[in-house]
Parts: structure tokens; sequence; C-alpha cells
């Protein structure tokens, strides 16, 4: 059996964040104050965010370095390695070369502590004493309790109620590192109490968790929100993983055609993608593909306007692609794919046609993933496995024309947590669900109108 990983030295860790903001096809948008209609600027994100984190969100500068108290956390695990999947190639019978880097290696078992780290030592440096944050499978509140605890900050964790149930092992491990975590909605907020009063059986959401955890934050003077998506400082944490893939790429003598991730809020495929974005836009010839859920189609159904990042209406208005901020999703076992918005740097890529989104059902997903592990041996999370399964897509089809493509899967974590998801698909008990489009058109009611 032939295995090919590739690993950086340490020594060749990226020192810098690529910012792709100052390299994008069209301006983006800015976000606006819902009161009003104006955009914001630092001082009505004071309250909420640490100053650094703010002049990341704003900045227009290509390079930003990457401090040497984050590095030496990051040594924990980066470089990651990146492997060539010789045994799924083999299985699909397909002239692709098939690529994964693996976040998984990290403690939380993620690609999220690329960011948590940053934040939580960005906060340290500001005085703060406690982030307030939401998380949906669990991924994020992991990353943020594991980075938190490093810094000895404190850390408060509004975890989606159905991921709270569904996935108790992840909230043990958030408490193990020091954080409390509450099923949200919950009764200590008004937005929390609000929702509750509603729906008293409500599964929740994140733009749910995202209300209670800003809320939370923005009644406490010693606390600031943190947030593992969407933002601009976010993903351009996350650019590491794609500046590494490039240089590990360079050692294997190889180069992407194709570069293939999953998207709830877009951190992880933006910082797989990134970097490659910008020889897409300099005029390489090479594919982008964003995966989603059929029960969550955000990029695929829909509309691209500003609309709230949380269900409250708490936070500042984002353009993005959104399902409207009152959206719950069904319980599907992606949890980190539940969310009703995405990233505005993504979504403006995807307008612009730089990057193409497509949208998978549950079923087909977790056959996708089984049989990765029948032949890779990882197990992946049930968010990664959208993009397993367009790799397998593009692959089979690369068999039928023969083409040699070089396809690279962001593969962003473990599915240690989601066994009980792999037990329900082993036993025939997963449905696959498609959200009507008549649910959509209604929860767009409901997004404010703004001119632009």
């Amino acid at each position: 059996m032939e295995t090919t990983k590739i690993i950086l030295p340490e020594k060749e860790i990226p020192q810098r964040w690529y910012n792709i903001n100052p390299d994008l096809p069209a301006p983006l948008a800015p976000p606006i104050h819902p009161g009003t209609g104006q955009p914001i600027g630092p001082d009505d994100l004071a309250p909420i965010f640490p100053m650094e984190l703010i002049k990341q969100e704003v900045s227009m500068e290509p390079w930003i370095e990457i401090p040497d108290e984050v590095l030496r956390v990051y040594r924990l695990w980066r470089p990651s390695p990146l492997y060539r999947a010789h045994q799924l190639e083999e299985h699909l019978g397909t002239p692709a070369r098939i690529y994964y880097k693996n976040e998984s290696f990290s403690p939380p078992g993620s690609h999220k502590p690329n960011t948590a780290v940053a934040q939580a030592y960005y906060n340290k440096q500001e005085g703060v004493t406690r982030i307030a944050t939401e998380t949906g499978a669990g991924q994020w509140g992991s990353a943020l309790a594991f980075g938190c605890g490093l810094f000895g900050l404190d850390c408060t964790v509004y975890m989606v109620r159905v991921s709270y149930e569904q996935k108790p092992y992840r909230r043990i491990l958030m408490e193990t590192w020091g954080a409390e975590v509450f099923p949200s909605p919950t009764d200590k907020t008004n937005s929390g109490r609000s929702i509750l009063e509603k729906d008293p059986d409500t599964s929740g959401s994140l733009g749910i968790a995202i209300s209670e955890a800003v809320e939370d934050a923005a009644t406490h003077d010693d606390t600031k929100y943190s947030l593992g998506s969407v933002l601009n400082h976010v993903l351009l944490h996350q650019t590491i993983v794609g500046l590494e893939i490039k240089e590990q790429l360079k050692l294997a003598g190889d180069e992407a055609n194709m570069i293939i991730g999953c998207v709830g809020g877009g951190s992880n495929f933006a910082g797989a993608a990134f970097p490659f974005v910008k020889d897409k836009l300099d005029g390489k010839d090479i594919d982008i593909i964003a995966c989603e859920p059929t029960a969550c189609p955000t990029l695929t159904r829909g509309a691209y306007r500003y609309d709230f990042g949380d269900t409250a209406q708490l936070t500042p208005l984002l353009k993005m692609y959104t399902l409207g901020h009152s959206f719950v999703p069904p319980p599907i076992h992606a949890g980190g794919l539940r969310y009703h918005g995405d990233a505005p740097l993504m979504c403006l890529l995807v307008n612009q046609g730089v990057i193409e989104a497509r949208a998978f059902h549950q079923n087909p997903t977790f056959e996708a993933a089984v049989t990765f592990a029948r032949t890779e041996g990882f197990l992946p999370a049930p968010e990664t496995a959208h993009c397993i399964l367009a790799t397998i897509d593009e692959a089979l089809k690369c068999k039928e024309t023969g083409e040699e493509k070089c396809i690279v899967i962001a593969y962003s974590g473990h599915g240690f947590f989601d066994l009980g998801a792999y037990e329900q698909y082993l036993g025939n008990q997963l449905e696959d669900y498609e959200y009507p489009q008549e649910m959509i058109e209604e929860a767009l009611k409901a997004v404010p109108e703004v001119a632009e």
C-alpha cells in the first residue's frame, strides 16, 4: 500500500497571513449599521471586538505578520500534513491525483484553532478576561476553549441545542479545557428567552446562538465576542492552510487544478482556497468549488443581499448569500454547515463567478465519508465529507475523460465525535432533506431592504 505524506519543515511555517481584500475583483460591500443605515466604523465594533482584530477586519495590506506567541502555539501541530490519496485513487480507478490537507491533527481536531489561538491572543493583549462565543457542531467552541485556556481567559460557549444533545463529547472536551457550555437558546439572555417563549422546543440555530453570545459580550465590560467564521479577520487567519498547501505541492512536484472544500460560514474553505483564488484572478486555470448541504443551501439557493448575521438582529448588516436570519435549519448531522449566511468575502467571489457552489444530500455525503475511511483510513467529519463527495464526483469525471487533474481536498476535521451519525447512516436511519423553496421565500421576507 503506497502512502505519500508531504510535511513542511517546522521552520517553514508561514510567517504571515494572506489578506485577499486588496486583490478582490470588485469592492467588498461594507457592513451597515442597522440603526443609521450607514457603514459601520471601528467605534461601532469596539464593544465586542479587540481593536487589533477590527484593524485586520478592514485592512488593505496584502500580508499581515503572525505574532510570535501565536506561531509558538501553531507549532504544536503546524505545518499540518498533505497526503496523496493513493488508495482512494486506486479504488475509483481515476487518473486524477487527489491530495488532502489534513487539519485534524490540531489538538481540537479541526482547522478552527488557526483563528481561535490568534483571537485569544489579541484579546489577552487588550486586557480582556472572558470571551463569549457560539458553536454549531462544537468544533469552534472546542477550538476557542483550547485557545482561551492557553492564554488564561475564561470562555463561555452557547452551543446550538441540537448539537449539544447530539454531540455530548464535544461539550465535555470544551469543559475539559475550562469553558462553560450552555445549550442555545438559553434563559440567560434576552434573545434566548425571547426565542424560547415563541418555541420552547426549538432545536436552535447558529443565528440564535450568535445573538446570545453577542448580547453576553455587549452587556459585560470584561467580555468580548469571538466568531469562528464569516468575518474577514477569521478568514485571514485560516489562510495559513492554503499557504502551506502551495509549498507542499511544490515539494511534491505538482500543481493544483482544483481546490474543493466544505462551507458553513466559509473559514475552512477560504483558508484553503484564497491563496489559490489569487492565482485564478491572475489568470491561472483552476477550479474552486464550495460544498454545502441541500438542507442548508445558502450559496446555491440563498439571496445575495444585506442581512443580519444573527436571529435577534444584534449584528451589523452584511452583504452575503442568505436564507434569512430567522432561518432554523433541520437537525442534520453536519452541524457546522447549518448557518443561514456565509462570509461576505467568499460570497462576493461566488457572485463574481470565481468560486462555484454545489449542494449535496446527507446520505451520499456519508457514503463518500465511509468510502474515504475504508480507503484512506481517516474518519472525516460530516462537514468534511461534503467536499470528499464532490472530489469523488470530479475524480470519476476524470476517469471518463482521461484527464489527469490534481485535486486538493480541504480536509477540515475528524469525525470521532460524530460516530452517532455514522451509526445512523450504517443502520439506514438517515433521511435526506431538501429545504423547501417556500420556506426560504418566507424567511427572506423578513430580510431588511438596504439601499446600495
